[in-house]
């Protein structure tokens, strides 16, 4: 019975991790079509800081998610050096947005 438990429980935790990995997979397309990749790449800087020096600056912040939707949304200048970042809305649907900025915050 114990042994059927942990079996159980590894499957749901791998299923977990697929899934895990196909919305990251879809997240990061997402940022390919999106321009984002144009600036920005997951762990190094190229014109914009990478999306994991992202994540690892508003590591613990309840209100990142809003502060870097908005960014996204409106453009902004100064956070990370004299480049400003062009607005990116109505180009990138809302939903768009908000599914890239919570990609960008979960990378490690």
């Amino acid at each position: 019975m114990k042994a059927m438990m942990i079996v159980v429980a590894t499957a749901g935790s791998l299923m977990l991790a697929g899934q895990a990995s196909a919305a990251n997979a879809k997240a990061e397309a997402l940022a390919k079509t999106s321009g984002c990749t144009m600036c920005h790449s997951i762990d190094a800087k190229i014109v914009g800081p990478a999306f994991k020096e992202v994540a690892a600056k508003y590591k613990g912040d309840k209100t990142a998610q809003a502060k870097l939707i908005a960014k996204v949304k409106a453009g902004g200048a100064g956070a990370w050096g004299e480049i400003p970042m062009p607005a990116n809305s109505p180009k990138v649907k809302d939903k768009d947005i908000k599914t890239l900025v919570k990609w960008v915050l979960s990378l490690k």
